[in-house]
Parts: C-alpha cells; structure tokens; sequence
C-alpha cells in the first residue's frame, strides 16, 4: 500500500482531446509504483514541468486500479497550471502526484442524488455517477456548457449506462434547453443531495438558489476548483499566536498567515494556496477570523474556530491557533 504522504510517479498512458481547449490524461503507474484505490469525488496533486502543483479532479470510475484520468481546461486566466498540462505535458511524460484525496464525497444518507456541473466541473461529478450507476443509486446529472463543442465526454456519457440520467445545457442553444434551476430543486425528491463543481460564479449561484428554496447546508456539497478574487487593498497586519508554545508570530500587509508561519519554521501541510483544497485548515483557539477561502461552510465560518492560512486573514488584532 502506498504511503499517502509519498508522491506517486506515474506515465501518461494517453492524451486526448476531449472538447475545445479540454483535453484528458490517463495517468498509469511508473514501476515501482501503485496507483492507491480512491472514491467518487478525489482529486490528486500533480507537479508539473514548470514547477507548479494544480489539484485535478479523478474522473474515471472509482473501481478501475489500473489508471486514474484527469481533464484540464485550457484557461488563459490560470496561474500557468493549465497551460503546462496542455502545452508541457505529452504522451510518455512522468509526473509526480499524490495519493487521491477526497474532500467532496457522496453522501452516503441520500436517498437521491443531485449533480450539477458547470463546464469542466463535470470531472468529479462523472466518477459519482460511475458510482451511483455502479451501486443502483438514484441521481441525476446536469451539465450547463458554453456550447456543444466545449462539452466534454459527450461520447462517452452517451454510450455509458446513465446516459438517460444526463442532460446537458447550452448556453448557445435555444431557451427550451437550458438549465431551470429553481424547477429542478423544486422537483428533487425528499432526502436528495445536491453536489455541484464548475466555475465559482456558476457554483454561487445554484447555492445561493438552493439555500433560498430551503435546503439545509448538510444537503449542498461543492467543490471549488479556484478561488474568487480579493481585493487586497485594505489588508492590513496582524499576529498569530501559537497555543503550544505562547511564540508570536507577525504577519505583514503584503504576506498571507501561511507564507508568516512557514517563514517562522512552522510544518504547515499545503497544497492549491487558494483556500480551495482545504489542506491548511487549521484550528482557531481565540480571535475571529477574516475568512476568504471557498472551502468552509456559512455554519463553519461563522464557529470562527478554523481558518484557511493560505488566503484568510483576521478580523481581530491577534489569532491563537491551534497549533
């Protein structure tokens, strides 16, 4: 069994176009190497030849031990993640990643599924419906495109045996077809679970719409694949204290609380610094939190007893964490 703190090197067995600025990756084991068993809605780390670390949805269905499939879109405001996978990365490249790691699983209570994804968001929601096909579950599938050419695994969905549990929404096509939101949750049967991933304004909005037609946060599940922009303008300084050993350490205006506490020797783990991936989070002991992140719940942030380092900040002069 691979050690899940050991990066994993494997070889990318394929590489395919799968829509206009998408393509996937299968990734298979180098020797030496296993690919560990992961669940409907993980994603790895992938270090890539520019030196980056992006995080990219598992989308092949779980049971497969062979390989794990990962699809990247093309995106000319990334960070230069995207640009590597599809520009820097080939067939017989090697690559280091992590072990899967799942911070948006199915909920196992759901009595009905609900996915909606929003262009490559798809990625996670494609291996929970692999599952849910696999386990005779109840759900459905909704996926909301700019056009039928950016649509990714449309052959796929169409030959795999959910198929009829998929609709798909164009932007481009005509208004008989797109997406009603308020009459789909108005429609989802008692007890369903909602899980949606796609670009944030997307995700915002059909959370916003499911908080407003009375469902509880324990029913909405998300996966956020960037963080939303933060004006930076008014940040200012503060401290953080370390319960442990009472040591304080500053955090300047231009500096995020991870990057004041790794300079301070601190072993912070760490991954998207984005707020995204929630691998940072930490426990708050005293002060309030500035939170900026896309990971914690409306309930969890208001506990104000955990943050995200990478991109919250504080509200109060001083956060004693729990570390």
């Amino acid at each position: 069994m691979s050690d899940p703190q050991t990066p994993l090197l494997v070889r990318v067995a394929r590489k395919h176009t799968e829509a206009l600025d998408i393509c996937s990756l299968d990734l298979v084991a180098e020797p030496g190497h296993t690919l560990p068993a992961f669940s409907a809605g993980a994603h790895i780390d992938v270090a890539l030849p520019n030196g980056l670390v992006r995080q990219y949805s598992l989308c092949n269905p779980p049971g497969e031990t062979g390989r794990y499939q990962i699809a990247v879109l093309r995106d000319a405001a990334s960070r230069g993640g995207s640009q590597a996978v599809h520009d820097a990365v080939t067939e017989g490249s090697t690559l280091r990643i992590s072990a899967p790691k799942n911070h948006f699983p199915l909920a196992t209570e759901a009595s009905h599924h609900l996915l909606l994804a929003g262009g490559i968001g798809i990625t996670p929601l494609l291996a929970m419906a692999e599952r849910l096909t696999s386990q005779g579950e109840c759900f459905e599938l909704h996926h909301c495109t700019r056009s039928r050419e950016r649509t990714p695994f449309v052959s796929r969905i169409a030959a795999s045996p959910f198929a009829r549990h998929v609709h798909h929404h164009h932007d481009d096509g005509d208004a008989g077809q797109r997406l009603d939101l308020a009459g789909t949750l108005a429609r989802a049967p008692q007890g369903t679970h909602l899980y949606v991933c796609g670009p944030t304004g997307f995700m915002d909005a059909v959370l916003a719409a499911g908080r407003a037609a009375g469902w509880s946060e324990e029913r909405l599940h998300r996966e956020y694949f960037a963080a939303a922009p933060v004006d930076h303008a008014n940040d200012g300084s503060f401290e953080l204290e370390i319960a442990s050993s009472g040591r304080v350490i500053p955090v300047r205006a231009d500096q995020s609380a991870l990057a004041a506490l790794l300079a301070a020797g601190l072993d912070i783990p760490m991954s998207c610094e984005q707020g995204v991936c929630g691998t940072c989070l930490t426990g708050v002991k005293a002060g309030t939190p500035d939170h900026r992140d896309q990971y914690l719940t409306p309930e969890e942030r208001a506990a104000n007893n955990q943050f995200l380092p990478c991109c919250s900040r504080a509200s109060s002069a001083r956060l004693v964490l729990d570390l």
